[in-house]
């Protein structure tokens, strides 16, 4: 880790409600500032922040009211960089001994924004800081990896578990017919019986419609035979013929006996339904087959998620953590089990110390008010 840049010493003059103070900061741990309301102790963080940080800290209001001389601001840094902002201007004045080139840019080289306004990473939303911790330990890009498949894969299982419980509920309302077959009935053999019934009973007609044409032609030949004495003869010939094939058409038809499709219809019918059950329970058994595969898809994807799961904490537990506890669950961070709205005002403001002091290792302090805020063990573990 490069050298931390710590502030040695800080003499401040007519900044907010401070008339002078000189401050030397202890070289380890915490320096405390302690005292009444309304004497100056969150002046002095804010002038440290605005000689550290640049025209963004400057107070609305800088001159110590009743004053007529301007703001004088010194800081020596333990790099050997002495900061001075003076005058009516208050201009920045950075001296450097090791001859680089001075000003704001060369102070925001080791000094971190976040570590002089503590407050704006406490006030930013729970996703803002967990993305800082991420990006700070160096596993934001794969982190976000991990949770852009886990999310894909919990709206697939979604899609999946919608359509499986949509597959149940169709095959439960389907009716099952346990006498149908498992097949499908063909009703081609019985419709050709028919249609040969049908067909010699076609044939039984012709041979009725033709009794009745002999018969016609014999009343004919009758009556002809009557008024045509002349042709006695010829005509008695004919009507003997007409006699003898009458009587053998007649022969022909006596034993003639028509079959019923009757039963066949039947037949048809009863293949009709069966097969009305059997196509139902195909419709059933496929509703079931199409639940049980989308079940089986929602379980796949359940295991699928658990695993991108154990590889984002295992991720996180590989990390090097600025705080033993924190970590970051569902984009939020988390110290030991507790979200952020869940933690104390002690514990958030360890948490967001811990976090600014990673940001930039070169920056070997942190600017912090409400320290009253804890009690004396927390202030010690802090």
């Amino acid at each position: 880790m490069a050298e931390q840049v710590k502030i040695n010493a800080l003499e401040l003059e007519n900044v907010k409600r401070i008339k002078a103070v000189t401050i030397t900061p202890t070289e380890k741990g915490l320096t405390v500032i302690g005292g009444n309301n309304n004497q100056g102790k969150t002046s002095i963080l804010d002038s440290i922040a605005w000689a550290l940080g640049g025209e963004d800290f400057r107070p609305s209001h800088p001159t110590r009211e009743g004053s007529t001389i301007p703001p004088n601001l010194k800081v020596t840094l333990s790099n050997g960089i002495i900061v001075e902002r003076k005058g009516k201007n208050s201009s920045l004045k950075v001296t450097d001994p090791s001859g680089q080139k001075a000003g704001q840019t060369l102070l925001n080289d080791f000094i971190d924004r976040l570590a002089i306004n503590l407050p704006k990473f406490m006030n930013s939303t729970n996703k803002e800081k967990a993305n800082i911790l991420l990006q700070i330990i160096g596993v934001g890009d794969q982190l976000a990896k991990f949770q852009l498949t886990e999310n894909e894969l919990y709206q697939e299982r979604l899609t999946v578990g919608r359509i499986a419980d949509q597959k149940k509920k169709y095959a439960k309302e389907q009716i099952f017919y346990d006498d149908a077959p498992d097949n499908l009935i063909s009703p081609q053999e019985l419709i050709d019986q028919q249609q040969a019934i049908l067909a010699k009973n076609g044939e039984n007609q012709r041979k009725r419609e033709r009794v009745h044409q002999i018969e016609y032609a014999v009343n004919t030949l009758e009556q002809e035979y009557a008024s045509l004495l002349k042709q006695v003869e010829a005509k008695g010939q004919e009507l003997e013929k007409a006699r003898s094939d009458l009587m053998i058409a007649k022969t022909d038809a006596l034993d003639l006996l028509d079959q019923s499709t009757e039963e066949l219809e039947k037949n048809l019918a009863d293949i009709e339904e069966t097969n009305r059950k059997v196509r139902a329970n195909l419709d059933k058994q496929k509703a079931e087959e199409d639940a049980k595969q989308y079940k089986e898809q929602y379980d796949d994807l359940t295991i699928k998620i658990d695993n991108v799961r154990k590889q984002k904490m295992d991720l996180l537990n590989s990390a090097d953590l600025p705080l033993p506890g924190l970590s970051v669950e569902d984009g939020e961070l988390v110290y030991n089990g507790k979200k952020w709205d869940g933690m104390s005002g002690s514990e958030q403001l360890k948490v967001s110390t811990a976090i600014v002091r990673k940001l930039n290792p070169k920056c070997g302090f942190v600017l912090l008010d409400k320290l009253e805020q804890m009690d004396l063990d927390t202030l010690g573990e802090f």
